[in-house]
Formats: structure tokens, sequence, C-alpha cells
């Protein structure tokens, strides 16, 4: 959600932060904008819209500054505009300031501001930050790094800044609560980013700024202290692990259509060096150093967002089923304000692709504190819940560009089914037998996704074709595939914005099949696996209202698919591993109808990477 992106070196800014800019644009936003200290002036430009909008206009700069920063907003307050968007200057002209987050007490600083006699041209909660500063600057007689202290300890919110002062051309004061901010430390310059991505091909040496920390950025080097009291703080340099090609598009059309193309690798590195199929044995540090905790945990609390919430269903059946611990699976929008009952007993897992989604770091933190365990799953290393748990497991599915997760969700399934095969053994819930065939299964996934998207994919093309127009899709599926029957529905809401939702197949007849006609298109999950004759009876429910089935089967399957009016085939695999096959047909059929409606894939309307405000 947002992105900030600055440059202090002896480079031209303008390009850096414009390049910059279009790696961030993935995250999701409305609006972007610039602002260079060309010689002690500010040149500022600002557009709603895209990067591609911002670059037109900055076609008039012919700027040799070699300090700037840049933003892709997100709204919050405020409509999207050219107004609203960032940078916001500061009432006297001499700061500039980009944010990532929301300050909560705004009104009342905008308040008090109003009566002191500054005034404010736009909507936004971070024109009052900006010009709260300047009075901490005026009033306390403070240079800027100060005065950004005094102001981020008036304010109640989450953010991630950058500030430049005209008057200091050759420095950025940054800060960051509960909002991702990185520093990469090139040859006598520095960058600054919401991930590493925009400078990813100029250093591979990085800072994360921790919560409550900022740093004054200068020639000569970079300063981090506490927020709160100032306390100087001894920073961790990290060697970044990706690279530049990793996040380009590589000949695909889409990064979505290139990340669902990608899976069948990306599983395969989540499982590699932890499923030892030769030795009969998952290796996974996590776990196995926390074994006891896992095993006489009363209950295992999974805890996420969105797609990753769907994962966790995965999850809870997963471990209930292998190695029969009691799982709930929780919004963590909600979690924190209903109260919950949380003991030391509990283990919590945390499952976020960006590892900094707000909610889940504000529910992590509300367990940490009662006292429960905390295990996390992500993609992104260093990222804040990483950090924050006493244990956990990266996905290793590579950078993620497109907004609407695919590899990151399939990657997330294939670790969640290491987990409860590792408790599964060791408690010895499942035989030795079966635990050494899963195994072997689980170590072919790879290969059947391949075949599935080889397999598939021209099918889904042409029943995209079929289906553009629908204005409805309602999903349905049962046991492990009822998790992916919410998937696919929200993959196509999220892409193709036509609306859609998931249902437990059983629950059609207590209420959504009085939607069921000639012109709602159902698309069922229906392996021969589990609850096959249930699901064929629901079939001939929806048939019996001339309903339009898409049906997900099994290879070789003739019953179902002589009932529907297409049928996509998957390879046989069993019940537990099924999901990673049956989401495939659903990730691409919302691709290529959302293709076919003209959408921007990639950056969805009103939607962000990483949600990283509640």
């Amino acid at each position: 959600m947002c992105g900030i992106t600055g440059y202090i070196g002896n480079k031209k800014a303008l390009p850096i932060i414009l390049n910059g800019l279009k790696r961030l644009e993935y995250r999701g936003y409305d609006s972007a904008g610039i602002v260079l200290n060309e010689n002690g002036a500010f040149e500022l430009r600002k557009t709603k819209g895209s990067v591609s909008d911002l670059i037109a206009k900055c076609k008039d700069l012919n700027s040799e500054a070699t300090v700037g920063i840049g933003h892709t907003r997100w709204a919050t307050h405020g409509v999207p505009s050219d107004i609203n968007a960032h940078p916001h200057i500061s009432n006297n002209g001499k700061l500039a300031i980009i944010h990532n987050g929301i300050i909560e007490n705004y009104g009342t600083l905008k308040i008090m501001l109003t009566s002191k006699g500054y005034t404010f041209k736009s909507e936004t909660d971070t024109e009052v930050l900006v010009n709260l500063i300047q009075y901490m600057q005026e009033t306390q007689n403070v240079d800027l790094s100060t005065a950004v202290r005094y102001a981020l300890n008036e304010v109640v919110g989450a953010y991630s800044i950058a500030v430049m002062e005209v008057d200091k051309p050759q420095e950025i004061v940054v800060a960051r609560l509960s909002s991702p901010l990185a520093i990469g430390i090139g040859e006598n310059e520095y960058f600054i980013a919401s991930d590493a991505s925009p400078f990813i091909e100029f250093t591979n040496e990085v800072v994360y700024l921790e919560d409550g920390e900022m740093a004054t950025i200068t020639l000569k080097g970079v300063d981090v202290y506490k927020i709160k009291d100032n306390s100087k703080v001894n920073p961790q340099i990290h060697e970044l692990k990706t690279s530049l090609e990793k996040i380009e598009k590589g000949g695909y059309e889409h990064f979505m259509l290139k990340e669902i193309h990608e899976q069948p690798r990306s599983i395969m590195d989540t499982m590699r060096g932890r499923l030892l199929v030769d030795e009969d044995i998952i290796q996974m540090a996590g776990i196995w150093d926390y074994q006891e905790k896992f095993l006489n945990a009363e209950r295992i609390i999974i805890i996420s967002c969105g797609t990753s919430w769907h994962a966790g269903l995965v999850g809870e059946y997963l471990i209930e089923d292998l190695a029969r611990i009691p799982v709930e699976v929780e919004y963590a929008s909600e979690f924190r304000y209903r109260n919950p009952i949380i003991t030391d007993k509990d283990i919590v897992i945390a499952i976020s692709q960006s590892g900094e989604t707000a909610d889940s770091i504000a529910a992590l933190k509300l367990a940490k504190e009662k006292g429960a365990f905390i295990y996390g799953i992500c993609n992104v290393i260093d990222s804040s819940i990483a950090r924050l748990t006493d244990a956990g497991s990266y996905t290793h599915a590579g950078p993620e560009i497109g907004v609407a997760s695919t590899k990151a969700f399939t990657a997330q399934l294939a670790l969640l089914a290491m987990i409860a095969l590792k408790l599964a053994k060791h408690k010895g819930t499942i035989s030795k037998e079966r635990f050494n065939s899963l195994i072997i299964e689980l170590e072919t996934i790879p290969e059947r996704v391949a075949e599935v998207i080889k397999n598939t994919e021209n099918q889904i093309k042409k029943i995209a074709e079929q289906y553009v127009g629908a204005g409805n899709f309602l999903y349905l599926g049962r046991g492990y595939n009822y998790p992916i029957a919410l998937e696919g529905a929200l993959k196509l809401k999220e892409i193709s914005y036509i609306h859609a939702e998931g249902y437990p197949a059983a629950e059609m007849k207590h209420g959504p099949i009085a939607l069921i006609d000639e012109n709602m298109p159902v698309v069922v999950i229906a392996p021969k696996k589990g609850y096959y004759e249930k699901i064929v009876s629901n079939i001939q429910e929806i048939n019996s209202r001339k309903g339009k089935v898409i049906a997900i089967v099994t290879q070789g399957d003739t019953v179902v698919k002589d009932m529907v009016t297409e049928s996509i085939e998957i390879p046989d695999v069993s019940e537990c591993f099924t999901p990673l096959l049956s989401v495939i047909p659903l990730q691409l059929l919302a691709y290529y109808i959302a293709v076919l409606r003209g959408v921007n894939v990639d950056q969805p309307r009103n939607l962000a990477k990483s949600v990283t405000v509640e």
C-alpha cells in the first residue's frame, strides 16, 4: 500500500526515483509525485493517475539534482487528486514529505495548527504532519531531525515517512512505525524505498528500519536512532537475496501470468532442503527447535487476511486431519477486537505474503502479550512479521509483483502441508507407511502443477471467452476444496471486477440456490475424492435449475464430465494435496476473463499488494 522511494548521492536523482516508482507500482496506488532539491529550491511534480502520467509531467525537468523523494499514493484521507497526491509541502515552503500509513489523530492536530495560523490545501493527514514538523522546528528552534522526532512523538497511527528541507540539500530524514522502510547502502550514495525493488540494481546491502526508529541520511552516512528517546541504534546491514531479473516480466504480458507459470518452481523452492524423501524426513528448523511446544499445544490459532486466510483454512484441514491438533482460523482484522482468549499453551501462526500486513502484525503483538508462542509464515525475508515472531518459515516463492496473489498462495499451501506432515509423524497420528507415501507424492506436486498449466491453459482461454460477459459467478467446493472455492471467487473479484461468491457446496441449498438460473455460471471443484457423491448431487441440483457448470475434475472422470457445461481436468492426487492443483485453473480463469475485459490485471483498482494500515 503506497510506495516510497528516494535517492541521495552523486547521480541524477530524477531517473532513479521515477524508475523506482515504476518498480513500486505493484503495491497499488491512485496518484504519484516527486520532489527534487535543486540547489536549494524544490522542484515538485505530482498528479492523480499513473507513474506514466507523472513521467509525462516531468518531461520539462532537466534536473541535475542529486537528492529527491518520490511516492505512489493509495488514498486514505481525501479522494485521489492532484492536490491530495504526495509529496506535500509545509506552509513556509521549506519542508517536503512523503508518507505511507495513517495519522489517526490528524484531526486534533489540524485543529491545533489551524488555531496557530496554519492553512491546508489538501484533505490529507500527511499535510498535517509536515506542518506539525514545521511547527516543532520553529517553536522549539531545533534542526530537521529533532523536529521530526518531536512531531512523531505527538502522532498516533502508522507511518513510514521521508522528509527533506530546502535549506539542507544533502539530507533526508526517514522514520517508520508499522509500515516498512528500507535504506540501500551504495558507494557514496543511499537509497530509500518501501522495499528493495527500486534499488536492486545499485546495491545488495540494505538496512531495514525497525518500528519506532528513524534515520538521518547524508553523504557521510546513515545515523539511526529511536524516535522515543533519541538513543543511538547500530543498524544491521543485510545482504539482498533477490536480483533484478526476478522482478522483471520475463516476456509475459503481465506479472500475474508470469507468477502463475512460476508455481512449479516456487513450490519446489519452498520444499527444497525441507522435503528429504530419500531420508524419509521433513526438515524444518522452526518446527524442530520448538517441537515440544507444537506437540503439546492445546490448539493452534492461524491468523491472516485475504488469500493468506484461505491458505490458513486449508492449513486447518491439513493439521487437524493429519496431526490431530485443534486449529482455529481467524481474520487478523477481527481477532484483536473481540477480546480473544489466548494462553501460553496456544500457538499462533501468522500467514502473510509480504510480512507487513498491519492487521496481522497487530494481532500478533496481542497474542505475544498474552504469552502465546508465535510462528510466522511469510515470503519476504526480514519483513516485520519475520522479525516479530518467535520462529517461522519463509515460503521462498520469490518476489510476487502482481497484486492478486498466486504463487505465494500455493507456496503457503506447500509449507502448511509439510508442517502438518512433520507434526503428524512426530505425534504418531499417521503411520510411517502413510507418511512416506505422502511425502513421495508431495515431491511430485510441482511437476503436476506444470502439467495442469500446460494441459488446461488453452481450454481456459476459450471458457473465458464464453463467460467474460457474466455479471456474477458462484464457486462451490467441499472439504479441502471449500477454501479453494473462496480463493477462486476472490481472484475473479479482485482482477475482473465481476461479483463472485464462494460457498461450501452443501450450503448452496441454504440460500444461494435462489440465485441459480441460466445466466449464473457455477464453478464446482469436484475431484474424485472425499465427498464426490455429494458434489455430484449438488451439480444435479444446479442442472435442474439450468445453471451453467464449470467443473474441476480428476483426470479420466466421466460421471461429472457428462453432467456439466465445461470440465477441466487435474491429475489424481491424495485429497490433502488437491488444493495445490485445483486452484491453478481458477487462477487462469480469473486472469483470462480479466484480460478480455481490458482490466489492469497487475494493478486492479482500489487494491494494494501489502495492506500496511488497519
